[in-house]
C-alpha cells in the first residue's frame, strides 16, 4: 500500500509512541523523514535516530526522550502543512510555538531546518511540523 503522506505518517508514528511510552518507533525512510529526526534531534527531543538498511527502501528508527522521572518531552506533533494545502511562510512570518520554548520543522532551499536555523540563515520555506 503506497502512502501519500509519509510526514504525517511518521509524525503520527511517533504521537502513538509517545503515548505508549515506547522507547523507540520505526518509520518508514526518507529523505524528508531522516531531516525531521535529524532537527529533533538537535534540538533534543529525541534521543537518536538511525536508518536500518532492508530489502526496500529501509526503516528510520526513532529512539524517544523521557525526562528523568518519565514524563514526556514531546507533548504535542502536529503536521501544518498537507499534499493537499500546503503551507509556506516567508523567514520574518515564521511562528514562535510556546512564544519560543517550542519548534516548526521547516523544509527550505538548505534542507530541513529547525524555524531558529532558519532565522539564523534567513531562509523560509514549507511549514511541515509544529513540535511542542
Amino acid at each position: 500500500m503506497a502512502l501519500s503522506d509519509p510526514i504525517a505518517d511518521m509524525l503520527t508514528r511517533i504521537r502513538n509512541a509517545v503515548k505508549n511510552r515506547s522507547e523507540n518507533v520505526d518509520c518508514l525512510n526518507s529523505k524528508v523523514c531522516v531531516g525531521i529526526a535529524k532537527v529533533l534531534k538537535e534540538e533534543g527531543y529525541i534521543n537518536d535516530y538511525a536508518v536500518i538498511d532492508d530489502a526496500r527502501q529501509g526503516i528510520l528508527r526513532v529512539d524517544l526522550k523521557y525526562g528523568p522521572l518519565g514524563e514526556d518531552v514531546i507533548h504535542r506533533i502536529q503536521r501544518n502543512s498537507k499534499p493537499g494545502c500546503r503551507v509556506y511562510t516567508k523567514v520574518q512570518d515564521l511562528p514562535r510555538p510556546l512564544g519560543g520554548m517550542g519548534i516548526v520543522i521547516v523544509s527550505t532551499p538548505s534542507g530541513v531546518l529547525s524555524d531558529r536555523q532558519a532565522r539564523e540563515k534567513r531562509v523560509g520555506g514549507e511549514l511541515l511540523c509544529t513540535v511542542e
